[in-house]
């Protein structure tokens, strides 16, 4: 699979997840979140693929100032369209593309001092914001497992490829650990 597919594949997994979620659990406040929702984690993922492909004409990327769309915090349906967009968009992108990325380490800017840039790939980001995503869904998936543990979550939501080839490897495909709520295990 490559870094096309890898996109294409993750977003019809979050698509499959966003259609089990109403407007209430997508916009509802978490603690273990810290305040934050599942709708402002999946407005996170997706803004990544779209600065991305904002930068594609002038292979030029800088994630750290993405335009923020508070649309897709509030609403799955919002988030299932653009979705839609960087599934049909990654479609046409060149993986060998090369890209400027503009980096950051820090919140302690010297001010005029120049970030660093570093030379990327479309290729080589499109895995990264695919390994983002799978890091987001992760978290996604615990705050629906404390919260909304009614809501079914598809086993593999938030599992890293290599642990998913490993389980399987292994003869664990089927990996299940007990849940337990932190609050309840130690007292």
């Amino acid at each position: 699979m490559n870094a096309k597919q890898g996109t294409i594949l993750i977003a019809a997994q979050m698509a499959g997840l966003l259609e089990k979620l109403d407007q209430e659990t997508y916009t509802r406040p978490l603690p273990l979140f810290h305040g934050s929702t599942v709708g402002q984690h999946f407005r996170h993922i997706l803004e990544f693929y779209t600065c991305l492909f904002d930068g594609v004409l002038s292979a030029h990327v800088d994630y750290s100032s993405r335009k923020r769309n508070n649309a897709i915090s509030e609403c799955p349906r919002t988030a299932l369209a653009v979705l839609d967009y960087v599934a049909d968009t990654v479609k046409n992108q060149d993986d060998h593309q090369w890209l400027k990325i503009d980096s950051e380490f820090s919140d302690d800017c010297v001010s005029g001092a120049e970030r660093p840039v570093y030379l990327s790939s479309m290729g080589r980001e499109l895995q990264y914001a695919f390994d983002h995503a799978v890091h987001h869904l992760a978290m996604i998936r615990m705050g629906l497992e404390v919260y909304f543990p009614e809501i079914r979550v598809d086993d593999d939501l938030g599992v890293a490829p290599s642990t998913l080839k490993y389980r399987k490897g292994t003869g664990m495909e089927s990996f299940k650990t007990e849940f337990v709520i932190p609050e309840m295990a130690y007292g």
